[in-house]
Parts: structure tokens; sequence; C-alpha cells
């Protein structure tokens, strides 16, 4: 018995405001895993919706795990929040996956936890082992030989059909289990797969099912915040963003069930983060601001548009308390603005900017791609030129404004038109980023990078195949030259996943899925895009 970590999940428990303690008599017990820290995965929205969903079961006990810095570089088992339980003694091991590099994770938790790797390995003594979240619903494969079912779409659709069907066979023979799981819509099972087409499983009204904070704790970044799921999806169509395939279509919750939820948020807390891919597209988000802040409310928001950008709406939350307004550009060029459909002008930025002043507002980030298709020195140069506009209009409004820039390396996502493309190379992202550090560091504006070696692996995850499973597997300690020592070993050719442009005629890996898009709308968004290059 690992006591520190016993010791650590009883203080963290004893901090939260909600948890779900249930005796385990008669009843099917799911671990829910987020295969990265407490911090991190206790500010992701869809875990508590998934917790929330699946402790509302009468026959069902749903607790949290966590993979920790000690639990990496001890090696050390991954124990259940709420029972301090190891995850062996789980019936249902279910992963919430959200971001590629944690695929390492997955694999580790698994090892640490003393359970078979590969599904092919395990039977009715094992656990069963399912996962879902954005990066299984676009791509499953690089992870596929490690999961007995793999949900493809959203869990209030899916869990309605899965839960009978796990209580009813999870005690008898595991092919039996995964065969009747195989015929459920939505569902992978790569041990049982027909052949047929898996399609995406979508909530059809988001007021069914509530999406809120369901655990309170201070031990995380929005500690201080309630946070409530607006809307689901976005109608803009970025041609690099996964979020429109996988997410579609969108879908708005309603006034009433909003402010019914603010109610109940603020019992707890004093301030509500307002969450979804494009929240402030909600077509009464003005409304909603007001009344929210009529009942004093302090307020946030996961994310707004450049344009249109509501003055009411920013009045509303710099009232509220916001100090940060967060904004993406995306691409520093008209041009390739038009490559990605981001569809926003350089005039719509300034104007951006200067609303953003107007309300006192005096830090402001920008969220920046760099290797977009097409990309140019020349793309790069108008980067830098609207910075430094954007930092004069701010300037120019109130004196100690501060910029700063996030910079993520562009990586083709499955499902997206931009799927067929390569990531840039390594030395062409690190020459962009010092060339940006050059001219803009000096006039007062922070950078902030993602690693380009790091985005290389991630395009490799992004856009892989079951063959790399096998890679994954290898790997002992998570590092770069780990990676490549097991790339090495497995004769896997990265340049194909991360460096070449595919052929639109190929069949993909992930074809066996159908998100909601055609291929052919793809195609035709894909030459739309390389007509701007």
């Amino acid at each position: 018995m690992d006591r520190d970590g016993v010791g650590k999940a009883r203080r963290r428990l004893s901090r939260e405001q909600g948890a779900v303690v249930k005796d385990w008599g008669g009843r099917l017990p799911v671990a829910l895993i987020y295969p990265n820290s407490y911090y991190i995965g206790m500010s992701n929205l869809g875990v508590h919706a998934v917790y929330r969903l699946l402790n509302g079961y009468r026959g069902v006990v749903c607790e949290r795990a966590f993979w920790e810095r000690e639990n990496r570089d001890g090696k050390l088992p991954a124990l259940s929040l709420e029972s301090q339980r190891p995850l062996s003694d789980f019936a249902v091991l279910a992963f919430s996956v959200s971001y590629e590099l944690d695929y390492f994770n997955v694999v580790q938790i698994l090892k640490a936890a003393g359970i078979p790797l590969y599904a092919a390995d395990r039977d009715e003594r094992h656990p069963l082992v399912i996962a879902g979240g954005p990066c299984i619903t676009v791509n499953p494969l690089p992870l596929a030989p490690f999961f007995d079912a793999l949900c493809i779409g959203e869990a209030e659709p899916l869990l309605p059909a899965v839960l009978p069907v796990l209580s009813g066979g999870i005690g008898g023979k595991r092919p039996e289990l995964l065969k009747a799981l195989s015929q459920l819509p939505g569902i992978y099972v790569p041990l049982a797969h027909s052949g047929e087409t898996v399609v995406r499983q979508w909530a059809k009204n988001l007021d069914d099912s509530p999406v809120a904070s369901t655990v309170l704790t201070p031990d995380t970044e929005l500690g201080n915040l309630y946070l409530i799921e607006v809307e689901r999806g976005c109608n803009w169509g970025c041609r690099f963003c996964l979020v429109s395939r996988a997410f579609c279509p969108m879908r708005y919750r309603s006034f009433d069930g909003l402010i019914a939820q603010a109610e109940l948020g603020l019992k707890s807390r004093k301030r509500l983060g307002l969450v979804g891919p494009a929240a402030a597209d909600h077509p009464q988000i003005e409304e909603l601001l007001v009344e929210l802040r009529r009942r004093g409310a302090g307020l946030s928001i996961s994310s707004l548009r450049v344009s249109p950008l509501s003055r009411i709406v920013l009045r509303e939350l710099a009232e509220g308390g916001v100090r940060t307004i967060s904004l993406a550009p995306e691409a520093g060029s008209e041009r390739l603005r038009r490559v990605i459909k981001k569809g926003i002008s350089e005039g719509d930025i300034l104007e951006s900017m200067d609303k953003v002043a107007e309300q006192g507002i005096r830090l402001l980030k920008l969220y920046f791609m760099i290797g977009l298709p097409s990309e140019t020195d020349d793309d790069i140069e108008e980067m830098v030129g609207l910075a430094l506009k954007c930092k004069s209009v701010l300037d120019r409004r109130q004196a100690g404004a501060r910029i700063t820039l996030t910079l993520s390396p562009f990586i083709p996502k499955a499902g997206t038109p931009f799927q067929w493309l390569p990531v840039a190379p390594p030395s062409v992202l690190e020459r962009r980023l010092a060339f940006l550090r050059s001219r803009l560091s000096a006039k007062g504006i922070k950078l902030k990078c993602e690693s380009p070696a790091w985005s290389q692996v991630q395009a490799v995850l992004a856009r892989g195949d079951a063959s790399l499973a096998g890679a994954l597997a290898m790997i002992d300690r998570v590092s770069l030259s780990g990676w490549r020592e097991v790339v090495a070993k497995c004769h896997l050719d990265i340049d194909f996943y991360a460096h070449q442009r595919w052929d639109t005629g190929q069949e993909l890996p992930w074809a066996m899925l159908d998100l909601g898009t055609s291929p052919g709308y793809l195609e035709v968004e894909l030459g739309r895009a390389l007509a701007q290059c």
C-alpha cells in the first residue's frame, strides 16, 4: 500500500465539495481516469460531467484517479481518490483522453497497476478498459490495441446503452461482453469489430443533462470558479480545428437553464466560468451576462472571438472582475487567415483591441499558430507587425498594458480538412520562434511557446494507426530520447505520419469512423485552402 498516496488522496478529498462516496455493495465500480495530474484534470469540465452522469445511476459507483508526478517518477500505481483503492479492484477502468501526449500516461497507468497492457491479453479476471474523449472520438487507432472498447462521441447518449451491457456482462466471458458492446451505436471494439462504420453519437438537447462543476476544489487552476457549459461545438469551421468536427452540430443551452445552473453555483462560488469553444456566440450572451451581473456574479469566459466582439459582453466581463482577455487571431497575415478560414481581417483584430482597451483591461493574451500550411517568412513578419500594432492600440488607451503571445505549432488533426497535411519540421519551427523572440521580446511582448520537438510526436500520434501501439508499449520513461529509441526499435516510419502530405485518395487509418462530415466535404475545403496558397 502506498501510504503517501493514501494520505495525499485523503487530504485532497477533505478539501473538496461535492465528491460522491458510495458503498460498493451490489454496484458496478468504475474508475474514471484522467491520464494527467489532478490539477489539470479537475479543470476539465468533461471529467465533472462524466463523474456526475455515472454516479447518477443507483447501480454504479464512480471514483476518480489521476496520474501525478510522483506516480510517474516512482512508477507508483494510481489510487482512486474516493476510497484509495488500486485500479485492479475496479470492474471498469474508464479513461478520458483529451491530449495526444497523454497517450504515454495511459500506458504507464496500466503498467503500474499490474493490468495486462494489451486487450488481447486480458479476460474476465481483469477490469474492462474503455476510453472516450476528443482524441478517441476522431482517431482511436494508436491506443486501440490497449482498450477493450472505445467510445466515439459524447457521454450523454452513450452511457444509457453501455451501462446495462456492462452491468449484465461484466462477470461473464470477456468475448461475449465485447461482442455485445460492439453492437451498440458509437462503440468501437477493436477485438470484435465487424468492419461496419462506427457512427459518432451526440446529445440532441443539452438541457437534458446540465454540465457544470460537480466537485469544487481549491487545488486546481480554476478553483475559484463554478464552471458552467454554455454551448457545445462551433459553427465557424476553421480548417485546422478538431472541435467543429468532433462536436458538431453547435448546440446551445437555454437561457433559463443557464440561470438555474448559475443560481446553484453562486451558493458555493462568487465567480462563474462560462465554458464552450464559442461561448460568446450564444444568441443570448449579452442578456445572460447582464442578468448574471445583476445577481452579483463575478464572471469569466473561456473564449471570445475577435469578430464579432460585443462591447456589452466586454463591459459585463470587466465589471464582473475579468482582468485578462484572450483572443485568437491564429495567423499574422490576411492570406494565411484565409487559408485556415479564420474569417477575420486585421481591421477586425485592431478594432477588437480598441474595444478591450476601452474597458481598462490591462492584460491581453493572443493565440497564434506557427507552421501553418503554406506559411512563409513573410507571414511571420506580418505576425510581428500585427502584434506591435495591437500593443500600440492598447498603449494609446492606457499605460502599462501587457500582451502575451501564446505560440503553438500546427498539428494536423483527424477529421479536419487539414488531416492530409504534414506538420512543419522542427528546424523551421525553431527558426520561426527565434525570429519572433528577437523582434518582440525587446518590445515588451511576452512569448509562451510549445515545444517544436514534442509537436512532432503529437503529430505522429494525431495521424497515427495501431502500429504505433508497440512503441507506446515499449517506452520506459517518457522523454524525447526514449521515444526516438523505441521508434527505431519498432522500425516506424515517423516521416510518413508527421512530415508527408497524404494523397486524398488513400484510405485513412480512421476511415471506419463516421464523424458526421463527409470526406468529400473535407477534400473540397482542403482544395479551397490550397487555392489561397
